[in-house]
């Protein structure tokens, strides 16, 4: 299947939003209070928490200028509204505890809100995706952890799915207190098991409120969760930001007219006069068609995105003169306008999409024509994509004259030459660029957060260099917009599809290792290790209780500074020793212990890097690796596998992270 994952992030956005225009003095002060623009923020509802031990904004809305009392048991602060109508103080620091009483009145009567029950405690934001979402009611023993989530002290707020193609304000939504009613509310069976079970424990060892805000949406790619002026620091998402603006902009013109507009203005073809016989194509390059370019062999075209020009001559029977013919051309992938003697006779777009066109007969004349396909790539393959005998010119009652084997190319212009292409809307789609920050990120800004947890990557597992320097945008991203420091906790992807027979370099652990690396080199962050609760056939495991709980480990030790093991065993060194290596490990306490199997999780590789499973020896704090191919092992791999067979565990019963030592 032909991945279109990163081009696809600008096929669409959501339905135009009108850019906030700041009202009048007249239209402010009849302007309503509506759901989106409430009186009080709906983060402020009934059964909040609020982030203990820091100075923390609350705010809403009402008419430009009028001033605002914010009352919290006998202490008293106030604000005044900005032009929009805005208003936004600051209440305490207090510490945990409650329950406490929250009073907020305006110049208007109808302005006066209470909002009762509301805990000060820690905040923490839950997001990803699916493995996020996943709702404590999947669970294998689902009714027993339902049944036992009563913990009035924990709290639970879910932000409703959106995009938006601007960041928002405002959520609907209000926290809940936990019980076996409210835990089992949620869109995909309950509330988020991980947030729960990570709470839960925090809850437990800490004895404070604790406040869960959950906003996940299964199958989603982190740049979806970023903001435009963040995400617009990496030049890999440049591209994909203009396409969004070009994408949204409202034009009088169909959609294929705006990409026909746009084809002409970036083609030279159409300049040169590239589409007909009397053009000199003797200096042009041949391919075999049908296949992708970029499997074609030929150099120029092995990552080429943008409009290749092909021709084919093809010689018309006599008896075929003025009679209409048809042309099949199979899968382009992905846009096609093809001319027939300079003659545009059809265009199409959509590489899946099966090519065939009408020739009239008044433009066939016996001997030589030319076929001239204009074909544009946006990304992934590019090309002829379907088979040999799809490819031909038929007339009725006659043979088919095949056309695949030997065509002339001339590149036109790359991607990286041409404007943002226009593109159709997709208001429903969460994957593309900021659109789930700005839906369901910026709405829940400034409120005051302690940290966040993160259970996502699987839809970026085809990208994981670039996840690597992504995943760290993202937190920096987070932290600015929130003025926190905002502890930041990853799930490092779970073990997933059949294991590996030999030694292989596949995404999934590449991915693995982008979050292990952001763990490493990105301040107040930390990982929780779950290969091994991993399921060979479901990419949502139903283990969600060990998830949680190395979670609030890694935050327990991190940063409430509890001293607790929160780490499985780590590299501290690699030794090659002649004929095995040893491997020493930090986080070893209580010694080393392997479980599954053992003869293939460790590979080892000599100077030449090739890789040949070990078996290893645990001896304290190292593990000693030997192979009867390799002679003079060097390199070393843990668990580099989309699946790994076995697991190495420190006396805490925590996991190992993967790894790969390489030059």
């Amino acid at each position: 299947m032909k991945s279109h994952l990163l081009p696809l992030l600008a096929l669409g956005l959501v339905a135009p939003a009108l850019p906030f225009l700041a009202p009048t003095p007249a239209q402010a002060q009849n302007a309503p209070q509506t759901q989106d623009h409430p009186f009080l923020h709906a983060l402020f509802s009934d059964n909040a928490v609020l982030q203990r031990d820091r100075p923390i904004p609350v705010w809403g809305w009402t008419k430009p200028g009028q001033s605002v009392t914010v009352k919290l048991d006998t202490t008293t602060t106030t604000a005044r509204a900005d032009a929009s109508g805005r208003w936004m103080t600051r209440i305490g620091p207090y510490t945990a505890g409650g329950p406490r009483t929250l009073t907020v009145t305006g110049a208007d009567p109808t302005e006066n809100i209470t909002r009762q029950n509301i805990l000060f405690g820690d905040v923490w934001l839950c997001s990803g995706q699916s493995n996020m979402e996943f709702g404590i009611g999947n669970l294998n023993n689902a009714k027993d952890e339902i049944d036992a989530a009563n913990y009035p002290n924990i709290r639970l707020f879910t932000v409703p799915k959106r995009t938006s193609l601007t960041p928002q304000d405002n959520v609907n939504s209000q926290w809940l207190v936990c019980n076996p009613t409210n835990i089992n509310r949620g869109a995909w069976n309950g509330f988020s098991a991980v947030a729960y079970f990570f709470g839960r424990k925090l809850h437990q060892e800490l004895g404070i409120p604790i406040g869960l805000i959950h906003s996940s949406w299964g199958g989603t790619v982190a740049e979806a969760w970023v903001s435009e002026s963040s995400l617009g620091t990496m030049p890999d998402f440049s591209k994909a930001i203009a396409d969004s603006k070009v994408a949204n902009a409202t034009s009088p013109l169909p959609l294929e007219q705006r990409v026909t507009n746009w084809l002409t203005a970036y083609d030279p073809a159409l300049k040169a006069n590239w589409l007909t016989l009397e053009s000199d194509d003797s200096n042009w390059k041949t391919i075999t068609v049908p296949g992708n370019w970029e499997n074609s062999g030929v150099q120029e075209l092995g990552d080429f995105d943008g409009i290749v020009l092909f021709r084919r001559e093809v010689d018309v029977p006599a008896d075929w003169a003025g009679k209409d013919l048809t042309l099949s051309l199979g899968g382009i992938d992905d846009i096609d306008v093809t001319y027939w003697n300079g003659t545009q006779v059809g265009t199409t777009s959509g590489w899946q999409q099966n090519r065939e066109y009408k020739i009239p007969g008044a433009q066939v004349k016996a001997g030589r024509n030319l076929i001239a396909v204009r074909v544009t790539d946006t990304g992934g393959g590019g090309g002829f994509g379907g088979a040999p005998n799809d490819l031909r010119l038929s007339r009725d009652g006659a043979n088919p004259l095949p056309i695949n084997g030997a065509w002339k190319y001339r590149i036109s212009v790359s991607s990286d030459k041409m404007g943002s292409m226009p593109r159709a809307i997709d208001p429903n789609d969460p994957n593309r660029v900021n659109v789930l920050y700005n839906g369901m990120i910026a709405p829940l800004e400034p409120y005051g957060i302690k940290g966040a947890i993160w259970y996502q990557g699987e839809s970026n597992a085809s990208r994981p260099e670039q996840y690597s320097r992504l995943l760290p945008t993202l937190i920096r991203d987070w932290r600015k917009q929130f003025d926190s420091p905002l502890p930041f906790h990853i799930v490092q992807l779970a073990g997933f599809m059949a294991p590996d027979d030999t030694p292989s370099n596949n995404e999934w652990p590449r991915l693995r290792a982008a979050q292990m690396k952001t763990a490493q080199t990105v301040e107040r962050t930390g990982i929780a290790i779950t290969t091994d609760v991993g399921d060979e056939k479901d990419i949502h495991p139903k283990d969600k209780q060990d998830v949680g709980l190395r979670l609030a480990l890694s935050a327990l030790a991190q940063d409430y500074g509890r001293k607790v093991e929160y780490s499985g065993p780590t590299v501290k060194s690699v030794t090659p020793q002649g004929e095995s290596v040893a491997v020493s490990f930090d986080h070893a306490e209580g010694g080393l212990s392997l479980k599954g199997d053992t003869s293939r999780v460790f590979a080892v590789a000599g100077a030449d890097l090739n890789w040949f499973w070990a078996t290893p020896r645990t001896e304290g704090n190292r593990v000693i690796l030997t192979s009867p191919v390799v002679s003079k092992p060097v390199y070393v791999r843990y668990a580099w596998s989309n699946l790994p067979r076995a697991t190495l565990y420190n006396g805490a019963g925590l996991p190992a992270p993967p790894f790969q030592t390489t030059p």
